[in-house]
């Protein structure tokens, strides 16, 4: 509700460029509305009204999430038929073409990539990626996992990355070079 543009399209913005930190801080309170707003690449969602010591109790909590600030070595770039990822760049090349991702779709991807072939529960991922303190519904995975797979050009009906296993959660599928 911010004027003459919208938050969700100044966060998109911004994911075009930065891993920043970001808490949306806002009035709208549904679900599908907090859905979108993690799945855009929020790291936390706060709607009005809140308390401030909730507030820096979960800035607190996103500061204690890594980045990958790590320096580059040959451990840092995993690849597969198709992909490449470069964990400490933070890079991601789909057959040969660069592929900008949320913050959170990267880290969700690396922790994937990081072990093929095992099966990852969404509370699994969720303690992975956003962080042991994580209040939220679960099927947030899902969303950004549908995002991660729309921009890496992967079908969920015919998966070469990124596998369901119904009930459980996901596994990568990709075949390492």
């Amino acid at each position: 509700m911010l004027p003459g543009i919208d938050g969700l399209e100044v966060l998109r913005q911004l994911r075009g460029f930065s891993d920043a930190y970001v808490i949306l801080v806002t009035a709208r309170a549904e679900e599908v509305d907090k859905l979108v707003g993690l799945g855009v690449g929020a790291d936390d969602y706060v709607t009005k009204p809140f308390s401030p010591r909730e507030v820096s109790a979960r800035v607190k909590a996103v500061l204690r999430r890594d980045r990958g600030t790590a320096v580059a070595g040959a451990d840092d770039v995993r690849r597969f038929e198709g992909l490449t990822v470069n964990l400490a760049g933070r890079d991601i090349e789909v057959d040969g073409s660069s592929v900008v991702v949320s913050s959170l779709e990267f880290d969700l991807l690396a922790a994937l990539a990081g072990a093929p072939g095992r099966v990852f529960s969404r509370a699994q991922l969720l303690e992975r990626v956003w962080g042991y303190d994580f209040y939220g519904d679960e099927r947030v995975v899902d969303v950004h996992i549908r995002g991660l797979r729309s921009r890496l050009g992967d079908d969920a009906a015919d998966p070469r990355l990124i596998g369901t296993v119904r009930g459980v959660g996901y596994k990568f599928i990709g075949r390492p070079l």
